[in-house]
């Protein structure tokens, strides 16, 4: 197949991908630059949840350590010793899924609502410790040094260089849940999904590969994390291991559609522009409004369509195929 047919082919995704690449370059105000790149992060941290919650069908509530654990590990060594954030990265990382490996054997003896509940309670147990550990800043938090422009300290004078990174970042957590997904790992994690005893009646380990879904979780949060903490320069345990982030990474996919590759990015597309403009337009109530509506999209979704947006658009495109076919049917006789 030629490149001319490629672009025929796919020319939607060929325009999207121009889109993106030109977008911070074609606005000029800074606020729209921020929202789509906390857009791509949200959608991260997001397709990170759903391989869990959406393909393993383990709903964790605490996912905000792992968030946490990435900013807080690369912080403290740039602080500390400094270390390159990138380097702090990586350390982040392994730090994140290797408490991930650790507390999956305990917690995956759990079922249901108790899984989730436990994990609710791992991630107040994460904040209470940090808030109180001095060494790591405690409740003050951490202010970064800034290094000025500098991508080897992954710090540059404008919104754009967070964009492009936080971008690249999406990309590559698609493309490996994209392949996961159609590997046998994702249909291992399906089958665990859908009924755990058949699966472990044809000899799939359930206890080992949740916890491979919950280090790949973890992976994508933490790298988050490390993107958040140098993009903000200062976090605390309120801003980076509160519910209110392991509830977001939830709602997202479940918006966009649970089980999803583009479920997440859907969701984040819809739900990080509504806090960003509550926020901004509702002062100090601004939370509490976007909570609200969040509660609200979820309940309508729930009722109406629980397989979420992605869902909703595949039954559309279905319905519609059907009447096609059926004019077509009842016109040629």
């Amino acid at each position: 197949m030629t490149v001319t047919s490629l672009l025929k082919a796919h020319w939607p995704l060929v325009l999207l991908i121009v889109g993106l690449l030109i977008f911070p370059l074609a606005v000029r105000e800074p606020f729209p630059v921020h929202l789509m790149t906390m857009v791509f992060m949200w959608s991260t941290l997001g397709m990170g949840w759903n391989l869990l919650g959406g393909y393993a069908g383990q709903v964790s509530l605490g996912h905000a350590v792992y968030f946490g654990l990435g900013a807080y590990v690369p912080a403290l060594l740039l602080v500390k010793a400094g270390v390159v954030p990138w380097v702090g990265m990586i350390a982040g990382a392994v730090v994140a899924c290797l408490v991930a490996f650790l507390l999956g054997w305990p917690l995956f003896r759990l079922y249901g609502h108790y899984f989730s509940i436990a994990t609710i309670c791992l991630c107040e147990v994460v904040w209470i410790l940090f808030t109180n550990w001095d060494w790591a800043g405690g409740a003050r938090g951490l202010f970064l040094p800034i290094k000025g422009t500098s991508l080897l300290y992954m710090q540059f004078s404008q919104k754009t260089g967070y964009y492009y990174l936080s971008l690249l970042i999406l990309v590559c957590c698609f493309l490996v849940v994209r392949h996961v997904s159609t590997s046998r790992l994702g249909y291992y994690f399906r089958a665990i999904k859908g009924d755990p005893d058949a699966a472990l009646a044809l000899g799939i380990n359930i206890t080992r590969f949740k916890i491979v879904a919950l280090v790949l979780s973890a992976l994508f949060a933490s790298i988050c994390g490390c993107f958040y903490a140098n993009y903000v320069l200062y976090i605390d345990p309120d801003s980076t291991l509160v519910f209110h982030i392991s509830c977001l990474m939830c709602l997202i996919p479940v918006l966009g559609g649970l089980g999803t590759l583009v479920g997440p990015i859907i969701g984040a597309a819809i739900l990080v522009p509504l806090s960003e403009f509550t926020r901004v337009y509702f002062s100090g109530a601004g939370r509490a409004v976007d909570l609200l509506i969040y509660g609200t999209l979820i309940v309508i979704l729930a009722v109406l369509q629980p397989t979420g947006l992605v869902g909703l658009v595949e039954r559309f495109r279905v319905r519609t195929a059907k009447q096609c076919a059926g004019g077509w049917v009842e016109k040629n006789g």
